[in-house]
């Protein structure tokens, strides 16, 4: 395992948190980089201050997409722990991602090591409001300064981290969701699997569309038939049926959510019937019209859970209304007091930073 380099700047003020967090609107003090190239590999890992990055303006990543990132938490538990949810996961869909995109892949016990030890350094960066967390934002990108569309040979490893609030404004309520056929994200045996860039700029303009009607996400449909639902941009889908939990299977054009197969498990662990199966926008429509329907929610590390109030498609309204008690409810608070150290961890997900102030 390689050794890291500190240089770590020390704070004059203690650190302060917004009254309202929101998503990734602020950074921490520090950052982990390292380099690579064939001949050195995986190379300068250092923990560092958060600076700026120097580019040359023909860095292969701008002009031709070679680049992904991931998405994951960290907690201080009410038992004064620091814990990550399901790291090893999250490089795991690194390096698959890597793979697709043909750049080199992480060794994953060291850059959970690196995780750990950045987090340790701004650990007074680490909200502890209801609901709040540190997200991590490890990515990588192609940094030869070549023109020309081919993959780079070398790359920057990054991992940047900021306190957060819930990611959607309504917190745990009902989000307005449109389902979509006017665009496509993406296809199968494509890129949609990865987390990429790319995926998300083909998005962005369906979303705006949707946001411009009072939607607050797209639900898309696949990008062939234009028949079955896929993802939320932000989220994985289920569909809460009255005999079964159903959620899109992975066909290569869905992001395996990390949340997604945890979910998974824990319905599964509670003896739910839940299925991974191709799920048209139609039988959507008709159970719900039989009644069938008795919810929507997604998952994802930002959200974990978000619940569906309002789904259309094609100017049929799906709407729905949630107990205190429903699944997701439940679903949402049983991740959250795992998180945060209320519930045993009987699935061995939580990997732990620092406990009593001594890394573990």
């Amino acid at each position: 395992m390689q050794k890291i380099s500190y240089e770590i700047k020390e704070r004059i003020e203690p650190v302060t948190f917004a009254e309202h967090l929101g998503f990734c609107q602020y950074f921490t003090d520090h950052c982990f980089e390292m380099d690579y190239s064939p001949e050195k590999g995986w190379h300068n890992a250092s923990i560092k201050p958060l600076q700026n990055l120097s580019l040359h303006p023909a860095t292969m990543f701008i002009h031709y997409g070679q680049a992904i990132f991931e998405g994951l938490k960290a907690f201080k538990t009410v038992n004064e722990e620091i814990v990550s949810f399901r790291p090893d996961r999250h490089f795991t869909r690194l390096n698959n991602s890597a793979r697709r995109l043909c750049m080199p892949e992480v060794d994953i016990d060291f850059v959970i090591h690196a995780m750990s030890e950045l987090i340790k350094v701004d650990k007074n960066w680490i909200p502890t409001g209801p609901g709040e967390s540190l997200y991590l934002r490890p990515f990588m990108f192609g940094d030869d300064s070549v023109l020309g569309v081919k993959p780079s040979t070398n790359y920057k490893f990054l991992i940047i981290m900021s306190p957060v609030g819930a990611y959607y404004p309504e917190g745990f309520k009902p989000v307005k969701i449109l389902a979509q056929d006017d665009y496509v994200r993406a296809v199968r045996k494509g890129i949609g699997e990865c987390k990429t860039p790319a995926n998300y700029a083909a998005s962005l303009y369906a979303a705006e569309v949707a946001k411009d009607k009072g939607f607050t996400q797209v639900l898309w449909l696949d990008g062939v038939e234009q028949k079955y639902i896929e993802e939320v941009g932000t989220m994985n889908i289920f569909i809460h049926f009255k005999d079964e939990i159903a959620t899109p299977k992975l066909t290569g054009s869905i992001l395996p959510g990390v949340t997604r197969a945890s979910v998974i498990e824990i319905l599964q662990s509670w003896n739910m019937k839940v299925t991974e199966r191709l799920i048209s926008i139609q039988e959507v429509i008709d159970e719900y019209k039989k009644g069938n329907v008795l919810g929507v929610f997604g998952t994802g590390t930002a959200a974990i859970i978000s619940v569906l109030g309002l789904l259309q498609y094609k100017d049929f309204d799906m709407n729905f209304t949630y107990a205190d008690d429903c699944l997701e409810a439940k679903l949402f608070n049983y991740i959250v007091s795992l998180d945060f150290g209320k519930s045993e961890d009987v699935h061995n997900w939580l990997t732990i930073i620092e406990k009593n102030g001594v890394t573990v």
